[in-house]
Protein backbone atom coordinates (compact mmCIF):
# COMPACT_ATOMS: atom_id res chain seq x y z
CA UNK A 1 0.00 0.00 0.00
CA UNK A 2 1.31 3.50 -0.63
CA UNK A 3 2.71 5.28 2.34
CA UNK A 4 0.79 8.46 3.54
CA UNK A 5 2.35 11.11 5.00
CA UNK A 6 0.35 13.99 6.61
CA UNK A 7 2.35 16.96 8.06
CA UNK A 8 -0.06 18.24 11.67
CA UNK A 9 1.23 21.44 12.67
CA UNK A 10 2.57 21.34 15.66
CA UNK A 11 0.58 23.46 18.21
CA UNK A 12 2.85 25.66 19.90
CA UNK A 13 2.63 28.45 22.54
CA UNK A 14 2.64 31.96 20.92
CA UNK A 15 3.62 34.17 24.39
CA UNK A 16 6.51 35.87 24.59
CA UNK A 17 9.83 34.42 25.16
CA UNK A 18 13.30 35.45 26.86
CA UNK A 19 15.16 37.81 24.78
CA UNK A 20 12.53 38.47 22.37
CA UNK A 21 10.20 41.11 21.08
CA UNK A 22 9.39 43.92 23.29
CA UNK A 23 11.42 41.85 26.63
CA UNK A 24 14.60 43.37 27.82
CA UNK A 25 16.64 41.61 30.88
CA UNK A 26 16.02 43.61 33.32
CA UNK A 27 12.01 42.96 32.33
CA UNK A 28 12.93 39.80 32.72
CA UNK A 29 14.96 39.39 35.95
CA UNK A 30 11.86 41.60 37.30
CA UNK A 31 9.24 39.13 36.51
CA UNK A 32 11.69 35.95 37.48
CA UNK A 33 12.15 37.56 41.05
CA UNK A 34 8.11 38.65 41.52
CA UNK A 35 7.41 34.76 40.53
CA UNK A 36 9.98 33.48 42.85
CA UNK A 37 8.86 35.44 45.19
CA UNK A 38 5.49 34.44 44.99
CA UNK A 39 6.41 30.61 45.33
CA UNK A 40 8.81 31.18 47.77
CA UNK A 41 5.48 32.16 49.97
CA UNK A 42 3.57 29.11 49.23
CA UNK A 43 6.44 27.34 50.33
CA UNK A 44 8.04 25.98 46.40
CA UNK A 45 10.93 28.74 46.49
CA UNK A 46 13.25 26.23 45.39
CA UNK A 47 12.96 22.35 44.70
CA UNK A 48 15.80 20.01 44.48
CA UNK A 49 16.51 17.61 41.27
CA UNK A 50 19.52 15.92 40.35
CA UNK A 51 21.04 18.29 38.58
CA UNK A 52 20.47 21.41 41.12
CA UNK A 53 18.06 23.55 42.52
CA UNK A 54 15.36 25.20 40.63
CA UNK A 55 12.98 27.83 41.41
CA UNK A 56 9.55 28.01 39.46
CA UNK A 57 5.89 30.38 39.51
CA UNK A 58 2.46 30.24 40.81
CA UNK A 59 -0.52 31.12 38.70
CA UNK A 60 -2.72 34.16 40.03
CA UNK A 61 -4.92 32.03 41.95
CA UNK A 62 -1.84 30.68 44.23
CA UNK A 63 -2.87 26.90 43.66
CA UNK A 64 -0.85 26.06 40.86
CA UNK A 65 3.13 25.75 40.73
CA UNK A 66 4.84 25.70 37.55
CA UNK A 67 8.34 24.85 36.44
CA UNK A 68 9.31 25.19 32.78
CA UNK A 69 12.29 25.26 30.89
CA UNK A 70 13.77 22.58 32.75
CA UNK A 71 16.76 20.84 31.00
CA UNK A 72 16.71 17.19 30.96
CA UNK A 73 19.01 15.95 28.70
CA UNK A 74 22.05 18.03 27.03
CA UNK A 75 22.07 20.51 24.51
CA UNK A 76 21.89 17.81 21.26
CA UNK A 77 24.79 20.30 19.18
CA UNK A 78 27.62 20.10 17.69
CA UNK A 79 28.89 16.43 18.24
CA UNK A 80 25.77 15.37 20.10
CA UNK A 81 23.86 15.72 17.09
CA UNK A 82 22.27 12.53 15.77
CA UNK A 83 23.20 10.54 18.82
CA UNK A 84 21.22 9.28 21.80
CA UNK A 85 20.53 12.04 24.56
CA UNK A 86 23.32 12.62 27.08
CA UNK A 87 22.73 13.67 30.97
CA UNK A 88 22.23 17.47 31.38
CA UNK A 89 24.94 19.23 33.28
CA UNK A 90 24.98 19.98 37.08
CA UNK A 91 24.58 23.52 38.19
CA UNK A 92 25.30 25.64 41.65
CA UNK A 93 23.14 27.75 42.56
CA UNK A 94 19.08 28.08 42.14
CA UNK A 95 18.33 27.68 38.20
CA UNK A 96 15.13 30.09 37.40
CA UNK A 97 12.67 28.10 35.45
CA UNK A 98 9.81 29.78 34.81
CA UNK A 99 10.48 30.22 31.30
CA UNK A 100 9.78 28.18 28.37
CA UNK A 101 12.44 26.65 26.78
CA UNK A 102 13.12 26.81 23.01
CA UNK A 103 10.92 25.08 20.51
CA UNK A 104 12.64 22.34 18.74
CA UNK A 105 14.61 22.99 15.44
CA UNK A 106 12.19 23.22 12.13
CA UNK A 107 10.33 25.59 9.71
CA UNK A 108 8.85 28.94 10.20
CA UNK A 109 5.38 28.59 10.70
CA UNK A 110 2.60 29.20 8.34
CA UNK A 111 -0.94 29.30 9.32
CA UNK A 112 -2.99 26.83 7.07
CA UNK A 113 -6.53 25.05 6.95
CA UNK A 114 -7.89 24.71 10.58
CA UNK A 115 -4.92 25.36 12.27
CA UNK A 116 -4.78 29.75 12.66
CA UNK A 117 -2.32 31.46 15.21
CA UNK A 118 -2.89 29.62 18.16
CA UNK A 119 -2.08 26.39 16.89
CA UNK A 120 1.18 27.27 15.61
CA UNK A 121 4.63 27.15 16.68
CA UNK A 122 6.02 31.47 17.72
CA UNK A 123 8.92 32.48 15.30
CA UNK A 124 11.05 32.27 17.96
CA UNK A 125 12.94 30.75 19.87
CA UNK A 126 13.77 27.76 17.30
CA UNK A 127 17.01 26.03 18.20
CA UNK A 128 18.75 22.58 18.24
CA UNK A 129 19.22 23.30 21.50
CA UNK A 130 15.75 22.06 22.74
CA UNK A 131 15.53 19.15 25.42
CA UNK A 132 13.71 20.92 27.94
CA UNK A 133 10.32 20.23 29.87
CA UNK A 134 7.65 22.07 32.51
CA UNK A 135 5.79 21.10 35.10
CA UNK A 136 2.68 21.85 36.56
CA UNK A 137 1.80 20.76 39.97
CA UNK A 138 -1.02 21.74 43.04
CA UNK A 139 0.55 19.41 45.46
CA UNK A 140 0.30 20.91 48.57
CA UNK A 141 4.03 19.36 49.78
CA UNK A 142 6.56 17.36 47.97
CA UNK A 143 5.33 14.87 49.94
CA UNK A 144 2.78 14.05 48.27
CA UNK A 145 2.17 11.18 45.65
CA UNK A 146 -0.44 12.04 43.48
CA UNK A 147 -0.41 10.86 39.18
CA UNK A 148 1.85 11.83 36.83
CA UNK A 149 0.62 12.56 32.87
CA UNK A 150 3.14 13.25 30.83
CA UNK A 151 2.01 14.65 26.89
CA UNK A 152 3.97 14.25 24.37
CA UNK A 153 2.90 16.52 21.34
CA UNK A 154 1.51 16.10 17.46
CA UNK A 155 3.31 17.84 14.89
CA UNK A 156 4.17 14.84 11.97
CA UNK A 157 6.95 14.46 13.31
CA UNK A 158 8.27 17.33 11.90
CA UNK A 159 7.20 20.01 13.64
CA UNK A 160 5.74 20.79 17.60
CA UNK A 161 6.57 22.28 21.02
CA UNK A 162 5.78 21.08 24.81
CA UNK A 163 5.51 25.17 24.95
CA UNK A 164 1.33 24.80 23.38
CA UNK A 165 -1.23 27.28 25.46
CA UNK A 166 -3.93 24.00 24.85
CA UNK A 167 -1.31 22.28 26.29
CA UNK A 168 -0.85 24.10 29.48
CA UNK A 169 -1.05 22.22 32.96
CA UNK A 170 -2.63 24.82 34.97
CA UNK A 171 -6.29 23.25 34.62
CA UNK A 172 -5.82 19.43 34.50
CA UNK A 173 -2.99 20.24 37.50
CA UNK A 174 -6.15 21.38 39.60
CA UNK A 175 -7.46 18.20 39.07
CA UNK A 176 -5.20 16.67 41.11
CA UNK A 177 -2.22 15.29 37.96
CA UNK A 178 0.94 16.41 38.20
CA UNK A 179 0.99 17.49 34.54
CA UNK A 180 4.50 17.75 32.17
CA UNK A 181 4.64 18.37 28.68
CA UNK A 182 8.36 17.45 27.26
CA UNK A 183 10.29 18.25 24.00
CA UNK A 184 11.95 16.20 21.79
CA UNK A 185 13.98 16.45 18.39
CA UNK A 186 11.69 16.61 15.03
CA UNK A 187 12.37 15.99 11.56
CA UNK A 188 15.88 15.32 10.15
CA UNK A 189 17.32 15.79 13.85
CA UNK A 190 15.26 13.63 15.05
CA UNK A 191 15.08 10.69 12.72
CA UNK A 192 18.25 10.83 10.56
CA UNK A 193 19.70 7.40 9.52
CA UNK A 194 23.04 6.88 7.80
CA UNK A 195 25.42 3.73 8.04
CA UNK A 196 27.96 5.73 9.66
CA UNK A 197 25.60 6.77 12.38
CA UNK A 198 24.89 2.84 12.70
CA UNK A 199 28.63 1.94 12.79
CA UNK A 200 29.09 4.07 15.15
CA UNK A 201 26.41 3.16 17.53
CA UNK A 202 27.04 0.62 19.91
CA UNK A 203 23.81 -0.50 19.12
CA UNK A 204 24.65 -0.69 15.25
CA UNK A 205 21.38 1.52 14.91
CA UNK A 206 20.79 5.13 14.08
CA UNK A 207 17.18 7.15 13.46
CA UNK A 208 14.77 7.58 16.38
CA UNK A 209 16.69 10.03 18.12
CA UNK A 210 13.53 11.99 19.20
CA UNK A 211 12.01 8.80 20.70
CA UNK A 212 15.13 8.49 22.16
CA UNK A 213 14.42 11.93 23.63
CA UNK A 214 11.42 10.92 25.12
CA UNK A 215 12.56 7.89 26.86
CA UNK A 216 15.44 10.26 28.39
CA UNK A 217 12.53 12.39 29.78
CA UNK A 218 10.87 9.59 31.15
CA UNK A 219 13.62 8.45 33.26
CA UNK A 220 14.18 12.08 34.05
CA UNK A 221 10.65 12.20 35.44
CA UNK A 222 11.04 9.09 37.24
CA UNK A 223 13.81 9.96 38.96
CA UNK A 224 12.74 13.82 39.84
CA UNK A 225 8.59 13.68 39.78
CA UNK A 226 8.51 12.78 43.60
CA UNK A 227 10.48 16.54 44.57
CA UNK A 228 6.98 18.23 42.46
CA UNK A 229 4.56 15.72 44.61
CA UNK A 230 4.08 13.21 41.90
CA UNK A 231 4.37 9.55 42.11
CA UNK A 232 7.11 8.00 40.20
CA UNK A 233 5.41 4.55 39.67
CA UNK A 234 2.03 6.03 38.58
CA UNK A 235 2.75 7.51 35.19
CA UNK A 236 0.92 7.91 32.49
CA UNK A 237 1.73 9.17 29.23
CA UNK A 238 -0.21 10.66 25.95
CA UNK A 239 -0.32 11.94 23.01
CA UNK A 240 -1.92 13.41 20.04
CA UNK A 241 -1.46 12.69 16.35
CA UNK A 242 2.43 12.29 16.31
CA UNK A 243 2.44 12.20 19.76
CA UNK A 244 0.02 9.25 20.01
CA UNK A 245 2.35 7.40 17.37
CA UNK A 246 5.12 8.37 19.81
CA UNK A 247 2.91 6.48 22.60
CA UNK A 248 2.46 3.58 20.65
CA UNK A 249 5.87 3.42 20.02
CA UNK A 250 6.96 3.63 23.44
CA UNK A 251 4.21 0.67 24.81
CA UNK A 252 6.54 -0.88 21.98
CA UNK A 253 9.48 -0.61 23.02
CA UNK A 254 11.87 -2.41 25.59
CA UNK A 255 13.85 0.90 26.33
CA UNK A 256 10.35 2.32 27.53
CA UNK A 257 9.83 -0.20 29.50
CA UNK A 258 9.02 0.39 33.72
CA UNK A 259 8.89 4.25 32.99
CA UNK A 260 4.94 4.25 32.85
CA UNK A 261 1.96 2.44 33.67
CA UNK A 262 -0.53 4.20 31.43
CA UNK A 263 -1.40 5.25 27.76
CA UNK A 264 -3.59 7.23 26.20
CA UNK A 265 -3.82 7.76 22.20
CA UNK A 266 -5.18 10.22 20.53
CA UNK A 267 -5.60 9.78 17.05
CA UNK A 268 -2.32 7.89 15.99
CA UNK A 269 -0.66 4.18 16.02
CA UNK A 270 1.41 2.64 13.78
CA UNK A 271 0.15 -0.85 12.88
CA UNK A 272 -0.01 -0.91 9.46
CA UNK A 273 3.33 -2.20 8.96
CA UNK A 274 4.78 1.07 7.00
CA UNK A 275 7.83 2.64 8.86
CA UNK A 276 11.13 2.47 7.26
CA UNK A 277 13.67 -0.24 7.82
CA UNK A 278 16.91 1.00 8.42
CA UNK A 279 18.22 -0.01 5.54
CA UNK A 280 16.05 2.05 3.70
CA UNK A 281 16.58 4.86 6.37
CA UNK A 282 20.17 4.45 6.10
CA UNK A 283 20.12 4.86 2.17
CA UNK A 284 17.90 7.92 2.35
CA UNK A 285 20.28 9.48 4.52
CA UNK A 286 22.92 8.68 2.27
CA UNK A 287 21.05 10.64 -0.34
CA UNK A 288 20.74 13.84 1.85
CA UNK A 289 24.64 13.46 2.59
CA UNK A 290 26.00 13.45 -1.00
CA UNK A 291 23.44 16.11 -2.16
CA UNK A 292 25.36 18.22 1.00
CA UNK A 293 28.74 17.10 -0.01
CA UNK A 294 29.48 15.52 3.31
CA UNK A 295 31.58 12.34 3.18
CA UNK A 296 31.82 12.41 7.05
CA UNK A 297 30.23 12.55 10.34
CA UNK A 298 31.81 15.44 10.95
CA UNK A 299 31.22 17.39 8.20
CA UNK A 300 27.59 16.12 8.41
CA UNK A 301 27.75 17.62 12.19
CA UNK A 302 29.57 21.20 10.96
CA UNK A 303 26.62 21.52 8.70
CA UNK A 304 24.67 24.75 10.04
CA UNK A 305 21.41 23.53 11.39
CA UNK A 306 19.46 25.78 8.99
CA UNK A 307 21.04 24.21 6.11
CA UNK A 308 20.12 20.53 7.19
CA UNK A 309 16.33 22.10 7.70
CA UNK A 310 16.20 23.13 4.18
CA UNK A 311 17.57 19.86 2.40
CA UNK A 312 15.79 17.36 4.86
CA UNK A 313 12.21 18.20 4.31
CA UNK A 314 11.22 14.63 3.99
CA UNK A 315 12.96 12.95 7.03
CA UNK A 316 10.32 12.05 9.11
CA UNK A 317 9.02 9.25 11.70
CA UNK A 318 9.92 6.51 13.41
CA UNK A 319 12.53 3.60 11.84
CA UNK A 320 12.77 0.05 12.71
CA UNK A 321 15.98 0.32 14.19
CA UNK A 322 16.39 -2.86 16.11
CA UNK A 323 17.01 -0.58 18.99
CA UNK A 324 14.46 1.60 19.86
CA UNK A 325 11.72 -0.22 17.67
CA UNK A 326 13.30 -3.81 17.57
CA UNK A 327 10.52 -4.84 14.65
CA UNK A 328 7.25 -4.03 13.21
CA UNK A 329 4.88 -2.17 15.97
CA UNK A 330 1.98 -5.06 14.89
CA UNK A 331 4.82 -7.83 15.20
CA UNK A 332 5.60 -6.66 18.49
CA UNK A 333 2.27 -6.51 20.32
CA UNK A 334 1.04 -9.86 18.13
CA UNK A 335 4.01 -11.53 19.41
CA UNK A 336 2.90 -9.71 22.96
CA UNK A 337 6.28 -8.04 23.59
CA UNK A 338 4.74 -4.68 24.19
CA UNK A 339 4.89 -3.24 27.50
CA UNK A 340 1.65 -4.12 29.55
CA UNK A 341 -0.33 -1.16 30.29
CA UNK A 342 -4.01 -0.13 30.86
CA UNK A 343 -4.77 2.10 27.65
CA UNK A 344 -7.25 5.14 26.50
CA UNK A 345 -7.67 5.91 22.95
CA UNK A 346 -9.87 7.09 20.05
CA UNK A 347 -10.12 9.47 17.42
CA UNK A 348 -11.94 12.29 15.53
CA UNK A 349 -14.98 12.37 13.57
CA UNK A 350 -14.04 14.68 10.98
CA UNK A 351 -10.55 14.54 10.61
CA UNK A 352 -10.02 13.06 7.48
CA UNK A 353 -7.21 14.59 4.92
CA UNK A 354 -8.53 15.10 1.56
CA UNK A 355 -6.89 18.67 0.17
CA UNK A 356 -9.11 20.14 -2.53
CA UNK A 357 -11.81 18.98 -3.72
CA UNK A 358 -12.65 14.89 -4.01
CA UNK A 359 -12.66 12.76 -7.05
CA UNK A 360 -15.73 12.62 -8.96
CA UNK A 361 -17.55 9.37 -7.98
CA UNK A 362 -16.39 7.52 -11.21
CA UNK A 363 -12.66 8.61 -10.93
CA UNK A 364 -13.39 8.02 -7.08
CA UNK A 365 -14.10 4.08 -8.15
CA UNK A 366 -11.11 3.64 -10.29
CA UNK A 367 -8.72 4.46 -7.71
CA UNK A 368 -10.58 2.93 -5.27
CA UNK A 369 -10.15 -0.30 -8.00
CA UNK A 370 -6.66 0.49 -8.54
CA UNK A 371 -5.38 0.59 -5.03
CA UNK A 372 -7.80 -2.45 -3.06
CA UNK A 373 -8.12 -4.69 -6.72
CA UNK A 374 -10.31 -7.61 -5.31
CA UNK A 375 -11.07 -5.89 -2.09
CA UNK A 376 -12.22 -2.43 -3.76
CA UNK A 377 -16.45 -3.41 -4.28
CA UNK A 378 -15.89 -4.16 0.09
CA UNK A 379 -13.93 -0.81 0.10
CA UNK A 380 -16.85 0.53 -1.73
CA UNK A 381 -19.64 -0.70 0.31
CA UNK A 382 -18.41 0.77 3.56
CA UNK A 383 -16.85 4.25 1.48
CA UNK A 384 -19.75 3.76 -1.07
CA UNK A 385 -19.19 5.94 -4.12
CA UNK A 386 -22.70 6.37 -4.34
CA UNK A 387 -25.99 4.53 -6.21
CA UNK A 388 -26.13 5.92 -10.23
CA UNK A 389 -28.15 9.05 -8.91
CA UNK A 390 -27.58 12.76 -8.96
CA UNK A 391 -26.03 13.08 -5.73
CA UNK A 392 -23.27 10.44 -6.82
CA UNK A 393 -20.16 12.95 -6.17
CA UNK A 394 -21.31 14.10 -2.73
CA UNK A 395 -21.29 10.90 -1.73
CA UNK A 396 -18.53 9.93 -2.98
CA UNK A 397 -16.47 13.22 -1.54
CA UNK A 398 -17.79 12.55 2.24
CA UNK A 399 -16.67 8.83 1.85
CA UNK A 400 -13.63 9.62 0.62
CA UNK A 401 -12.76 12.19 3.78
CA UNK A 402 -14.28 9.50 6.11
CA UNK A 403 -11.90 6.75 3.98
CA UNK A 404 -8.93 9.14 4.87
CA UNK A 405 -9.69 9.74 8.51
CA UNK A 406 -9.68 5.95 8.87
CA UNK A 407 -6.73 4.86 6.79
CA UNK A 408 -4.81 7.43 8.89
CA UNK A 409 -6.07 7.41 12.24
CA UNK A 410 -9.45 4.98 12.39
CA UNK A 411 -8.35 1.80 11.81
CA UNK A 412 -4.98 2.18 13.65
CA UNK A 413 -6.20 3.25 16.71
CA UNK A 414 -9.07 0.30 16.42
CA UNK A 415 -6.35 -2.19 16.19
CA UNK A 416 -4.17 -0.97 18.82
CA UNK A 417 -7.61 -1.10 21.41
CA UNK A 418 -8.77 -4.65 19.73
CA UNK A 419 -5.05 -6.12 20.10
CA UNK A 420 -4.95 -4.76 23.87
CA UNK A 421 -8.51 -5.88 24.75
CA UNK A 422 -8.26 -9.57 23.14
CA UNK A 423 -5.13 -9.78 25.89
CA UNK A 424 -7.23 -9.23 28.35
CA UNK A 425 -5.97 -5.70 29.80
CA UNK A 426 -8.48 -2.62 30.11
CA UNK A 427 -9.29 -0.49 27.11
CA UNK A 428 -11.14 2.58 27.02
CA UNK A 429 -12.70 3.79 23.55
CA UNK A 430 -14.07 7.24 22.57
CA UNK A 431 -15.02 9.01 19.47
CA UNK A 432 -14.93 12.90 19.38
CA UNK A 433 -18.05 14.20 17.55
CA UNK A 434 -18.40 17.69 18.63
CA UNK A 435 -18.26 20.37 15.84
CA UNK A 436 -16.09 23.38 17.96
CA UNK A 437 -18.31 26.81 17.25
CA UNK A 438 -17.21 28.56 14.66
CA UNK A 439 -17.06 32.31 14.21
CA UNK A 440 -19.05 34.38 11.64
CA UNK A 441 -18.23 34.06 8.27
CA UNK A 442 -15.60 31.53 9.63
CA UNK A 443 -15.51 27.77 7.76
CA UNK A 444 -16.74 25.04 9.23
CA UNK A 445 -14.18 22.38 9.82
CA UNK A 446 -16.20 19.75 12.21
CA UNK A 447 -14.64 17.49 14.25
CA UNK A 448 -11.16 18.07 13.16
CA UNK A 449 -8.26 16.60 13.91
CA UNK A 450 -6.75 18.31 16.85
CA UNK A 451 -10.29 19.55 18.01
CA UNK A 452 -10.13 17.27 21.08
CA UNK A 453 -7.34 18.17 22.49
CA UNK A 454 -8.58 21.59 24.75
CA UNK A 455 -11.37 19.69 25.64
CA UNK A 456 -9.21 16.72 26.94
CA UNK A 457 -6.89 18.97 28.93
CA UNK A 458 -9.44 21.24 30.08
CA UNK A 459 -7.67 24.68 28.03
CA UNK A 460 -10.72 25.80 25.85
CA UNK A 461 -9.86 29.34 27.43
CA UNK A 462 -6.98 29.51 25.01
CA UNK A 463 -9.06 29.06 21.67
CA UNK A 464 -10.40 31.78 19.33
CA UNK A 465 -13.73 30.71 19.07
CA UNK A 466 -17.54 30.91 20.10
CA UNK A 467 -17.56 28.53 22.60
CA UNK A 468 -21.03 27.69 24.23
CA UNK A 469 -21.59 26.40 27.44
CA UNK A 470 -21.71 22.62 26.54
CA UNK A 471 -18.42 23.00 25.32
CA UNK A 472 -17.21 23.77 28.38
CA UNK A 473 -19.62 21.31 30.39
CA UNK A 474 -17.61 18.76 27.44
CA UNK A 475 -14.25 19.88 28.70
CA UNK A 476 -14.87 19.23 32.16
CA UNK A 477 -16.26 16.13 31.46
CA UNK A 478 -13.53 14.72 29.06
CA UNK A 479 -10.73 15.93 30.98
CA UNK A 480 -12.35 14.69 34.04
CA UNK A 481 -12.14 11.19 32.73
CA UNK A 482 -8.69 11.74 31.38
CA UNK A 483 -7.55 12.60 34.87
CA UNK A 484 -8.93 9.30 36.72
CA UNK A 485 -8.01 7.22 33.92
CA UNK A 486 -4.06 8.55 35.06
CA UNK A 487 -4.80 8.31 38.80
CA UNK A 488 -6.49 4.99 38.49
CA UNK A 489 -6.67 3.36 34.79
CA UNK A 490 -10.28 3.65 34.68
CA UNK A 491 -11.75 6.98 33.58
CA UNK A 492 -15.03 6.80 35.61
CA UNK A 493 -16.02 8.77 38.33
CA UNK A 494 -18.61 10.20 40.44
CA UNK A 495 -20.89 12.56 38.22
CA UNK A 496 -20.17 11.41 34.74
CA UNK A 497 -21.35 8.88 32.26
CA UNK A 498 -20.34 5.13 32.93
CA UNK A 499 -17.99 4.53 30.48
CA UNK A 500 -17.55 0.79 29.31
CA UNK A 501 -14.57 -1.06 28.77
CA UNK A 502 -14.13 -1.70 24.75
CA UNK A 503 -14.16 -5.18 23.38
CA UNK A 504 -14.18 -5.75 19.41
CA UNK A 505 -17.42 -8.15 20.17
CA UNK A 506 -19.56 -5.17 21.72
CA UNK A 507 -17.86 -2.08 20.15
CA UNK A 508 -18.80 -0.25 23.63
CA UNK A 509 -17.22 3.30 23.32
CA UNK A 510 -17.94 6.47 24.47
CA UNK A 511 -19.26 9.54 22.17
CA UNK A 512 -17.97 13.15 23.05
CA UNK A 513 -20.43 15.31 21.10
CA UNK A 514 -22.56 18.24 22.84
CA UNK A 515 -22.64 15.93 26.02
CA UNK A 516 -20.15 12.51 27.18
CA UNK A 517 -22.98 9.68 25.88
CA UNK A 518 -22.11 5.93 25.97
CA UNK A 519 -22.79 4.58 22.54
CA UNK A 520 -21.20 2.06 20.05
CA UNK A 521 -19.17 2.72 17.14
CA UNK A 522 -21.16 3.22 14.18
CA UNK A 523 -18.96 2.12 11.46
CA UNK A 524 -17.78 -1.28 13.71
CA UNK A 525 -18.48 -3.42 10.87
CA UNK A 526 -15.70 -1.33 8.34
CA UNK A 527 -13.00 -1.46 11.18
CA UNK A 528 -13.83 -4.68 11.83
CA UNK A 529 -12.90 -5.18 8.04
CA UNK A 530 -9.85 -3.04 8.14
CA UNK A 531 -8.85 -4.82 11.67
CA UNK A 532 -8.64 -8.88 9.87
CA UNK A 533 -7.17 -7.06 6.58
CA UNK A 534 -4.48 -5.60 8.79
CA UNK A 535 -3.67 -8.15 10.69
CA UNK A 536 -2.79 -10.73 7.29
CA UNK A 537 -1.10 -8.21 5.98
Amino acid sequence: MKRIFVVVPALVFLGSVPGFGRWSLTDERAAADRERTRAADAGWDKVRIEEGYISGGVNSSGDVHFFKGIPFAAPPVGTLRWREPRPAAHWDGVRTCTQFGPSPMQNKPEPFLMWTEEYLIPEKAISEDCLYLNVWTAAGTAKERRPVLVYIYGGGFTSGGGNVPIYDGEAIAKKGVVYVTINYRVGLFGFFSHPDLSRESEHRASGNYGLMDQIAALKWIRSNIAAFGGDPENVTIAGQSAGSMSVNCLVASPLAAGLFEKAIGESGANFSRENLSLAAAETEGQKLALSLGAGTLDSLRSVPAETLLKKGVDFRGPVIDGYVIPEPIADIFLEKKENRVALLTGWNEDEGFVFGPGNSAANYKKDVAKQYGADSETVLRYYPAGNGSADDDSIASVSQVKLSRDLIFGRQNYVWAGIVAAQGQKVYVYRFVRKPPTAPGGKKWGAFHTAEVPYAYDNLRFVRRPFEPADYNLSDEMSSYFVNFARTGDPNGAGLPHWEPFSRASGKIMIFGRQAVAGVLPDKAALEWWYERMMKN
